[in-house]
């Protein structure tokens, strides 16, 4: 579709503007209008181009907009139809390409670094490398590079050969024509994302490449069963909510076998927080069942019989006894039992834990620990009982030793009376979150932030119903776990 530049330029005052804080608008020759609400940024993006296509149509001719966001800002020249003719578009970071000399062998894929060209002997000068500057947003063409075969000009004297020099063959084992380097998928995100739809193949945004390197790390399969376990020897730090969270993220994305374990002495919370199945066994009846489901004659399916299944995260609960009545605890054998059941029915065991970390079954839960998780609200209190957790840890040595010092802080803003904070107590409370967080770095593998969200706060805990920087927060804690297997 072709345009005259008075057309394009018949009516260049509109801009796209969203904001950092969730807001959206179109300004149309000094008028703002207010960019319907959605769940997402991306919701406010799509709503936005929305808007400047009905200004087109109403028009009846190509309108030029500004874009502004949180990643950049460029300009789009969108057509009555709703097709963009060009883009133009600048991150706030960019970056460098270097374009491999025909010379050398091709790669599978061109590398992206960041460069500056080296400076060549003055002896052997060497044809500059051909370096290309990368816009992500280029308007409509490919980025490629043109490789061109390169033959002794006519008349040039071809190189000499030394008589006595061996005339080598590379091994056919050393060579594939297969190539091995992933193929970058265009963007799904932000205004790229929408630009993609489309028709305009852009990549990724950073934001974007780093949440799908965490979903590629919590995806894994590892060989082996893996051990998590959730530890603070203070009640109200958010144990069994990262419990739940964690299991809901490695069930969803790897599609691992996945069960959630409440490890109490007596009677802990995890089944009042999760889906509640047909029944009402728990961990005392499946360990009263365990020669059964050890045995070599009995199916997976017989496990059902004893967890509880969250339809919708796809990860199994085996319940504490919550008889009131009973006094039953658990000892360290039962510990070893009822694990060696459930390591041969999952791939990950995720341990909830209680309060006392000289409890047998709470020592015991150790031994069989892969990777320690300390998580810990933005109060003084429970961020004291988790150092206290690791300094104990710490101090017994050998393998307790090494699970503190490779453990992950899981720092969540405090939920006890966040509801009524606002303006300046607000701010507090992140500001207590970040000093906490901080505090630990040094200290352990990883520390990670979890934004406070209602959903966390009471009742069933399910991963949809969280807010969508609340899910990716938990998707990164989710990944520094999985890095430690």
């Amino acid at each position: 579709m072709s345009t005259t530049p008075t057309e394009v330029l018949a009516f260049p005052n509109i801009k796209a503007i969203i904001s950092d804080n969730g807001t959206a608008e179109v300004v149309v020759a000094g008028n703002s209008r207010v960019v319907p609400a959605g769940e997402t940024l991306q919701d406010l993006r799509d709503n936005a181009l929305a808007l400047v296509v009905a200004e087109a149509r109403t028009l009846q001719r190509p309108v030029r907009v500004r874009i502004e966001d949180p990643e950049g800002h460029g300009e789009l020249i969108v057509h009555p139809d709703g097709n963009v003719e060009s883009v133009s578009y600048e991150p706030r970071s960019t970056r460098r390409r270097t374009v491999t000399p025909a010379s050398a062998p091709i790669p599978a894929a061109a590398e992206v670094t960041d460069t500056t060209p080296e400076p060549t002997p003055a002896a052997k000068p060497e044809p500059a490398q051909p370096t290309v500057e990368r816009q992500p947003w280029s308007p409509l063409a490919a980025e490629t590079a043109l490789v061109e075969d390169f033959a002794p000009a006519a008349g040039a004297p071809e190189q000499a050969v030394e008589a006595d020099a061996p005339v080598t063959r590379r091994s056919l084992k050393e060579t594939s024509f297969l190539v091995s380097a992933p193929v970058l998928e265009p963007a799904t995100q932000g205004w790229r994302g929408t630009l993609t739809r489309l028709g305009f193949r852009m990549d990724p945004s950073a934001e974007e490449l780093s949440e799908r390197e965490d979903i590629r790390t919590v995806s894994q399969h590892w060989p082996g069963p893996r051990t998590i376990a959730v530890v603070n020897r203070k009640g109200g730090a958010n144990k069994t909510p990262t419990v739940v969270m964690l299991s809901a993220i490695l069930a969803r994305y790897s599609g691992a076998a996945t069960v959630a374990w409440d490890n109490n002495e007596s009677q802990g919370t995890l089944g009042w927080r999760t889906e509640k199945g047909a029944h009402d066994r728990s961990v005392l009846d499946l360990i009263d069942s365990s020669a059964e489901l050890l045995s070599p004659s009995t199916n997976a399916a017989e496990i059902a019989k004893f967890v509880h299944h969250q339809t919708a995260d796809k990860f199994d609960v085996l319940r504490s006894d919550e008889n009131e009545e009973g006094d039953h605890e658990v000892t360290a054998e039962e510990v070893d039992i009822a694990h060696q059941v459930l390591t041969r029915y999952y791939r990950l065991v995720i341990m909830d834990s209680g309060n006392t970390a000289r409890a047998a079954n709470w020592r015991r839960m150790i031994d069989h620990t892969n990777q320690l998780v300390v998580p810990v609200t933005a109060i003084e209190d429970r961020a004291e009982a988790a150092r206290l957790t690791l300094q104990t840890l710490e101090s017994r040595g050998g393998h307790d030793a090494e699970l503190a010092r490779n453990a992950v802080v899981i720092v969540s803003e405090s939920t006890d009376a966040k509801r009524s904070m606002t303006g300046d107590a607000l701010k507090r409370a992140k500001a207590e979150a970040q000093r906490i967080a901080d505090g630990f770095e040094p200290f352990v593998r990883a520390v990670v932030r979890i934004p406070y969200d209602p959903a966390l706060v009471n009742g069933p805990i399910r991963y949809e119903a969280l807010q969508p920087a609340t899910q990716r927060a938990w998707l990164a804690a989710a990944a520094a776990v999985a890095k430690g297997f």
